[in-house]
């Protein structure tokens, strides 16, 4: 399934990226949204907050769908990796293992991390268990896979791209993003590619969670 690619395009075996839009420049944003530079955010701020779409999928271990909804009152980090990425998803996953290490305990009780798969081939139980470990953020986030099918309707509504490489089929090429999805379920920041700190991330949580 072909989609339209948000805003970073990971270019698979090296660290260059392409910028993708809507044709004038704006970014593919869920619900027609545009980020900006927040005066309160470190990361970059949605505009205009909108309800977040939903993840009807199972984490890799099985078990119930996720519900967006059960986690109101905390943050919420989404984002979308695939286990065989050479470069930019190993980034975003260790930054968010750092990010949550200086949180300390109370992580916990502010912050669900989640991410969705867009390798519904490559991403097993056995290849997302090992990633996880070998990243960090074994235990502390959930890993969403499903069928081609399933996990399409994911990335259509949260505007993100997944399109196999037709040279070097084993690698993805995908938006690398990771949304921030306040208290009250709504997106309210995005962060980019694998560039920004994970003291943006420990900043921005506890404004999420209280929004």
């Amino acid at each position: 399934m072909l989609l339209p690619l948000l805003a970073i395009v990971v270019i698979v075996g090296g660290t260059a990226a392409i910028v993708a839009g809507t044709g004038n420049g704006s970014p593919l944003l869920p619900g027609g949204a545009h980020s900006a530079k927040s005066a309160s955010f470190l990361g970059s701020e949605l505009l205009p907050p909108k309800q977040a779409p939903g993840l009807p999928l199972r984490n890799y271990l099985g078990g119930a769908r996720v519900n967006v909804a059960a986690y109101r009152g905390k943050a919420v980090l989404v984002t979308f990796l695939y286990t065989h990425c050479p470069d930019v998803c190993p980034l975003i996953a260790a930054n968010l293992g750092v990010a949550l290490n200086e949180m300390g305990p109370q992580a916990v009780s502010r912050v669900q991390v989640i991410a969705v798969s867009v390798d519904p081939r490559g991403d097993t139980r056995q290849t997302v268990a090992a990633f996880l470990k070998a990243h960090g953020v074994a235990g502390r986030m959930l890993y969403l896979t499903g069928s081609a099918k399933e996990l399409g309707h994911v990335w259509q509504a949260w505007g993100v791209g997944s399109e196999r490489d037709a040279q070097q089929p084993t690698f993805i090429n995908h938006s690398a993003v990771v949304y921030g999805i306040d208290g009250s379920g709504r997106l309210r920041t995005v962060y980019i590619g694998a560039s920004w700190k994970p003291s943006e991330i420990v900043h921005d949580v506890p404004l999420l969670a209280a929004q």
